[in-house]
């Protein structure tokens, strides 16, 4: 990909299209990671609603252990989140290029991780779930939330609920019948740009899904290796921006 087409994509002057299209590469990633962390450790790791349910459920049946394993996902989740704000208004009080970038360089080298010692870490306990789910938790909240802040809450990757619920609201709006005429009452109409996005965001989570499964069943922990190069790609241009930015700041200061 051209360098001012990644610059543009991960930078920190934001267009609605550079959003969108980083939007469904992010959307395409979490799908990978989602399904292929499912077939590693047996759990949705982006799917907090479900977490918050089990948690319930587990508590009134008398599962303690599921209830705790359920909490430790959804504070990794909200930690990685957490972090993810702290990167960024880092970057934004220094004046840094990569203020969105940093979240996606953190997320890939986290993701390279688990390419690369999923296996090892999987048998390792903590925070009453084992160190996988943990990581793959972290993960999700932490791109959820930088996609969230470029993009004005109007773009998520890993919320899917949210975005096909989007998705019938239009869709509902392209079906009611505008029998009424009057001035005073503004025809209901579909915004078909929006509903175009809202579907590609849906897709490319589904082929990242499929292509990530697929790279597990057949790679093991290795197929998330291509997903972290890819993350690094999208984030790479606004680092070297500023790591160019200090270089010329102390050549200049001495």
């Amino acid at each position: 990909m051209p360098i001012e087409y990644l610059r543009t994509l991960s930078g920190k002057e934001r267009t609605r299209d550079a959003n969108r299209h980083l939007g469904f590469i992010l959307a395409f990633v979490a799908g990978g990671i989602n399904a292929g962390g499912f077939l590693a450790v047996q759990r949705y790791t982006s799917h907090m609603t479900g977490l918050v349910s089990e948690m319930a459920d587990s508590l009134v049946m008398g599962a303690q252990e599921v209830a705790l394993a359920a909490l430790g996902a959804l504070v990794c989740f909200v930690m990685g989140a957490m972090c993810s704000t702290v990167l960024v208004h880092y970057s934004r009080r220094h004046q840094m290029h990569s203020e969105y970038a940093l979240p996606l360089l953190l997320e890939a080298a986290l993701l390279l991780c688990f390419g690369v010692v999923g296996g090892q870490l999987n048998q390792v306990d903590g925070l009453f779930v084992s160190a996988t789910v943990m990581l793959l938790s972290f993960m999700m909240g932490l791109q959820n939330a930088v996609i969230t802040k470029l993009s004005q809450a109007e773009i998520r990757t890993t919320h899917v609920t949210g975005i096909v619920t989007d998705i019938g609201i239009e869709l509902g709006r392209v079906i009611y019948w505008n029998a009424s005429k009057a001035p005073n009452k503004p025809p209901v109409v579909a915004n078909w740009d929006r509903l175009r996005v809202l579907t590609w965001l849906v897709l490319s989570f589904f082929v990242g899904g499929v292509l990530g499964a697929l790279g597990f069943k057949h790679l093991g922990y290795s197929a998330t290796i291509p997903l972290a190069i890819l993350l690094v790609a999208l984030a790479s241009i606004p680092v070297v921006d500023d790591l160019q930015g200090m270089v010329k700041q102390r050549q200049g200061g001495r």
